[in-house]
């Protein structure tokens, strides 16, 4: 597995500052995506575990997930990194004053652990021309 990022170049204005003149950042671009199936594939090559054996843990897993966020708890994957409930919504001048009412959303924050941080370090960077957008037929899994 290479260590490689593609990136484009893309003109993107300041949303602090509308007036101030667009500059060009570095993006990131996929290089395809790894569907559940084949991370079980690529899993039960690398260990006595079948697919049908690996699937089933990775179910539970997003489950157990799923589960633990919506009872609160932060969930810790060892050195992969860590699932949080955020929150986000207007402030209130005293907490007394504060209301349910003033939560905007609910995200989840991950957090990567040593094993992801890890290997930004090492990435290098391949320059490759802006990839056209996908229309939604071509977005749809196979």
């Amino acid at each position: 597995m290479g260590r490689t990022v593609s990136y484009s170049v893309v003109k993107r204005n300041n949303p602090l500052d509308q007036d101030a003149v667009p500059k060009f950042y570095a993006q990131a671009q996929a290089n395809g995506h790894v569907e559940i199936r084949e991370m079980a594939d690529r899993i039960q090559k690398t260990c006595t575990v079948t697919r049908a054996d690996v699937m089933a843990v990775l179910v539970a897993l997003e489950d157990v997930i799923m589960e633990a966020l919506e009872g609160g708890e932060i969930v810790r994957l060892a050195d992969l990194g860590t699932f949080q409930i955020g929150l986000s919504g207007r402030g209130a001048e005293t907490e007394d004053t504060y209301d349910v009412s003033m939560i905007r959303k609910a995200r989840i924050n991950f957090r990567p652990g040593i094993a992801l941080s890890g290997i930004l370090a090492a990435l290098k960077y391949t320059k490759v021309d802006k990839l056209p957008m996908k229309t939604k037929e071509e977005q749809k899994p196979a």
